[in-house]
Order: structure tokens, then sequence, then C-alpha cells
């Protein structure tokens, strides 16, 4: 027998072999989609960030109950806390196949920050990423805060709004409309006189 029906021969003992294999149980694919808090800014003072909202459906785009999703947050840097949970929140998915990281709260680190989201069921895993940025609302110091009235006066005598500060606010009000010419020109007649 020649080596190459040899090697044929192994081919055909290996090809049926490996298709008699059974599956164990056909696995079902799942995907994870962000809802809500992709992109969102979270603020450090008021200690309020946006929750991520994910959805868990299977390979039809079904949505998925039962699913166990986890959030994670990063360790260092920008980041945050579900509450008691900590870094990281484990929870099923309702009958919609939704998931809320619920309790988040920002730390007090500016910057932006990715929250990991895995969901298993059985042998099938998902993820995906939220991505927030936690920062600190900005307030006028004094020099900017007359930067930005003058910025507003300029701004609103050219759009026929006048900037007016009370008690510390700035304020926008009308402008008075403007003064009649101090002449008149009538249509037809070479004359000019004062105004009616």
């Amino acid at each position: 027998m020649s080596l190459s029906t040899m090697a044929g021969m192994s081919l055909l003992v290996a090809g049926p072999l490996w298709a008699r294999v059974p599956s164990e149980s056909p696995q079902t694919q799942i995907a994870v989609s962000v809802v809500e808090g992709d992109g969102a800014i979270n603020s450090i003072r008021h200690r309020r960030a946006r929750e991520p909202l994910v959805r868990i459906t299977d390979d039809r785009g079904e949505p998925l109950y039962g699913v166990t999703v986890t959030f994670v947050l990063p360790a260092t840097g920008p980041s945050g806390s579900f509450g008691e949970s900590g870094l990281s929140l484990t929870l099923q998915t309702d009958e919609r196949g939704l998931a809320r990281g619920r309790g988040l709260q920002p730390n007090r680190i500016a910057g932006q920050f990715r929250i990991r989201v895995t969901a298993s069921l059985r042998d099938a895993v998902g993820s995906a990423t939220v991505t927030q940025t936690n920062a600190e609302p900005v307030t006028a110091s004094g020099n900017s805060r007359r930067v930005a009235v003058i910025a507003l006066i300029a701004a609103g005598v050219a759009g026929g709004v006048l900037g007016v500060t009370r008690g510390g606010r700035t304020e926008a009000a009308a402008a008075a409309p403007p003064s009649p010419s101090t002449g008149s020109i009538t249509p037809g007649t070479p004359s000019f006189g004062p105004p009616r």
C-alpha cells in the first residue's frame, strides 16, 4: 500500500470520528447592548451618576430572562461604587432582558472610566463596555466672572439684550429700543428735516 493511499484512509477515518462527536447541548449566543448610561457625565459634587442599563438578547434578538449580569468598576482612578456592593454588582435580567446598575455613585476623581459588563447564561457569555466621565461643575471665580459679565454685556448690546447684575448673579434684561434718528428722509423729495 502506498503512502498516499494510507494518508487518504486516515483522512476518511478521522472525518467520520470527528463528525460523530455528539454535542452536549446547543450553545445559546447572547448579546449585550447598552441602553442607557454610555457617554454620561456624572456630578462629583452632587454624587450623582447615570445608572447603566443593558439589554440581554439571544441570537434571534429575543430578550432573555434570568441571565446573570455583572457590572465592574475600575479599582483606581476615576470610578465609583454601587452603594453597599462596592466596585461590582451582580444581578439577574428581568422579563424584558434588562439589567440596571442601581446605586451607582461617582468617586471624587475627575476623568473618564469604563464599566465592564459581563452576562452569562449556562455556557454562553457576552460582554459590553459603558464609558462615563466624572466631572466637577465649573464655578466662576472673581476675574472669570467679570470677563463673563463683560462678554454678556457686549453680546447683549449687539443682540438687543443687556446683562444686569443683581445680588451677585447676572440676569438678562431687554435693552431699550434704539432711539429714533435725528433726521428724516422723505421719499421723493431732496429735503431733510427734523424727526416727526
